[in-house]
Formats: C-alpha cells, structure tokens, sequence
C-alpha cells in the first residue's frame, strides 16, 4: 500500500500524526484545522479510519471514551517513500 493511493487530506492527516506523540481525534483535528480550516466530524473519523484500516495508523484507548492515533511503521516507511519522491522534483535543476 502506498501513499499514491490516499488522498491529499488523508495524507495531511498522517503527517499531523506523525508529529504528534499518540493524539486523540479531537487533537488532530484541532491541529489540522490550524493549517486549512474547519474540519468537520463526518470528515475526519472515517479518513482516521481509513489510514487504520490500511495499516498507516494505529488506534487505541486513552480511556473509555477517547481513541488515540499513532503512526505504524509502515505510516513510517510510506512518509519516508513519498518524500524521497517528492524530493526527486524539488531537487530537480
């Protein structure tokens, strides 16, 4: 599974993660809202789901009521893939 294969939001979501030490949903979405806005419930959830159910992201329990999110060193490895790619252009001359 590669990055390729998310979208740009789903891949935003996964760097706010990466970046965050086991976040809860309402933690990412307050730090994603940040950079582009209001981020709706109905948004978020299944695109968290989605990075989880594709193996980029780990979900757990702080407690009975608050998930938390980690990246997976798979989510690792994809961040890592997509930005020896990215670079390839950036680098470019």
């Amino acid at each position: 599974m590669s990055l390729f294969e998310l979208t740009g939001f789903q891949r935003d979501l996964l760097y706010v993660i990466a970046g965050l030490d086991k976040p809860s949903g309402q933690m990412v979405k307050e730090r994603i809202e940040r950079d582009i806005g209001e981020v709706k419930h109905g948004r978020l959830y299944p695109n968290l789901d989605t990075l989880v159910d594709r193996g980029f992201v780990t979900k757990g329990q702080h407690d009975r009521r608050t998930n938390y999110y980690q990246i997976s060193e798979a989510g690792i490895q994809a961040l890592q893939q997509r930005q020896a790619w990215e670079s390839q252009f950036l680098d470019a001359e």
